[in-house]
């Protein structure tokens, strides 16, 4: 495969139909990293055309396989990214930025999302027997793939993004269109080698590089596409709403948060609790430059402790070490692209002018042996006196930024972190077990950490509240949003009905 092929249609490496090409760059350094197809409208149109095929017919379609035979090729690409898992790690890490050990963890991650839907499948039965009242009726719900399915994935988290769609769309028996990010499709290119080596049939998966628009927008509009899956930001989000509308297919959305992290002055009693506290913190905003839809990027904290806590915690954000996420002892690398850094840069300036203080960073790091002057590097940021009137605190900056507002009462403290029109991840941070349960029942967001930050688990559904989209990812429900239920209702001892005389 050379590198400009990169669109995977009926399980050939090709590319683009126009001939068109992209330059893939290296956030750290702005010099190309690799080139890719551009595809268009006429290979989306191919891509959804050998799903369809590898769907609805052939000698073997893919509904039809055995589900022992597909949990073993999701166990098979588990192994094989384990084989990989270097590789693969410092694909993602210079393609997106992160710190090489991010990348390793997200290799991990994805390893244990192909693994559990293995298991899921294997462990459900022959579906749910329905009691109809009647010896002389079989009835039963059974679940099937819904078909077709269109999986974009957004820049931050490339490859655990595709993963997580990828994985249960194979297992639950769908054929997919990928389409990665623009900017960030490496490790989606990659992931479609370990497919095809790990035995899925030509079709069932299919790959389109290219942008959102004709690529993307083609997909959630085309009539042979059954499911669109997205991930990305609210604005894209609705486009693909409306523009699915139409052809009345399923839409599963998940489009990011703005996501508080509530202390509590008694989750700093002692010094260790203190520097637990902050630490969390510290990891809540700026993992991965703070490019992350759960990023706790709102501190929201009791006042006895306010200025204490934020005098450290500017401390320690100035000295995280930034730098190419490859380099040993970097901690925190570069923003994944110049139009992010302008837009980072615009939160920033608007804060400052809406009255928030700069407690640390706002502004770009010097240059040093770890980061070159033409990264997109931007110094982890601390806004004090924030409030919810401004846009920094209301929309979702993508960036090393953290507000800092201030409460008095549990009830206020709930309030704030409900005053957002997303819906995904928060924190609470107490050693009061029942204020802790109080507030995670209280709080509108999907997922709801107490004393952590950041956390996962397959097994537990991920997703928001409101703006922050529709639909679960991981989990049962996870594995539920690539499938239909259907009745089956047998009548054993068929009579006549004699509703008509005749």
């Amino acid at each position: 495969m050379s590198a400009v092929e990169t669109i995977h249609v009926d399980g050939v490496w090709r590319a683009a139909a126009s001939g068109a090409q992209r330059e893939v760059l290296d956030p750290a350094d702005a010099t190309v990293l690799a080139e890719v197809s551009e595809g268009g409208s006429d290979d989306t149109d191919a891509a959804v055309a050998a799903a369809r095929r590898a769907f609805d017919g052939g000698a073997g379609p893919w509904p039809c396989t055995p589900v022992a035979e597909r949990a073993a090729l999701l166990r098979r690409v588990a192994d094989l990214l384990q084989r990989d898992r270097e590789p693969l790690a410092l694909i993602e890490s210079r393609d997106t930025g992160k710190t090489l050990e991010e990348g390793r963890v997200d290799v991990d991650d994805v390893t244990n999302a192909f693994r559990y839907f293995a298991d899921q499948i294997l462990a459900e039965g022959g579906g749910r027997v329905v009691d109809a009242g009647s010896p002389d009726v079989h009835s039963v719900v059974v679940h099937e793939p819904v078909g077709v399915c269109a999986l974009i994935t957004p820049w931050n988290y490339p490859l655990l993004q595709a993963s997580w769609k990828i994985a249960p769309a194979l297992a639950a028996g769908n054929t997919f269109v990928v389409k990665p990010s623009e900017v960030t499709p490496l490790s989606t290119v990659y992931l479609m080698r370990l497919l095809g080596e790990a035995g899925l049939p030509a079709g069932v998966g299919n790959l389109v590089t290219g942008a959102g628009d004709p690529v993307g927008a083609r997909l959630t509009e085309h009539p042979d596409v059954d499911l669109v899956s997205f991930t990305g930001g609210l604005a894209s989000g609705t486009k693909v709403m409306q523009a699915a509308a139409p052809s009345v297919k399923k839409v599963a959305l998940e489009l990011g948060g703005k996501n508080p992290n509530v202390v509590f002055a008694d989750a700093c009693a002692t010094e260790e609790d203190f520097d637990t506290a902050v630490d969390q913190a510290l990891n809540a905003a700026f993992i991965h430059s703070g490019q992350v839809c759960s990023a706790g990027s709102r501190l929201i904290i009791e006042e006895p402790v306010r200025d204490r806590f934020v005098a450290e915690l500017a401390r320690r954000a100035e000295r995280i070490k930034l730098g190419r996420g490859t380099e040993p002892g970097v901690e925190c690398g570069p923003l994944v692209s110049a139009q992010q850094l302008v837009k980072v840069e615009a939160y920033v300036a608007s804060a400052l002018a809406e009255g928030a203080a700069l407690r640390c960073g706002g502004k770009r790091p010097e240059p040093n042996a770890v980061r070159p002057a033409d990264g997109y590097f931007y110094a982890p940021t601390v806004l004090d006196l924030c409030h919810g009137a401004m846009t920094v605190v209301r929309e979702e900056t993508f960036g090393p930024i953290l507000t800092v507002e201030t409460f008095h009462t549990e009830d206020e403290a709930v309030a704030l972190a409900n005053d957002t029109e997303y819906g995904l991840a928060g924190a609470v941070w107490t050693k009061d077990a029942g204020r802790a349960r109080r507030v995670a029942g209280r709080l509108r967001h999907g997922t709801v950490w107490i004393n952590d930050y950041h956390p996962y688990l397959p097994q537990a559904e991920w997703g928001g509240f409101g703006k922050s989209g529709i639909g679960r990812e991981l989990g049962p429900s996870g594995l539920a949003e690539y499938r239909e239920a259907k009745h089956v209702y047998q009548n054993l001892d068929p009579k006549p009905v004699r509703w008509f005389a005749g």
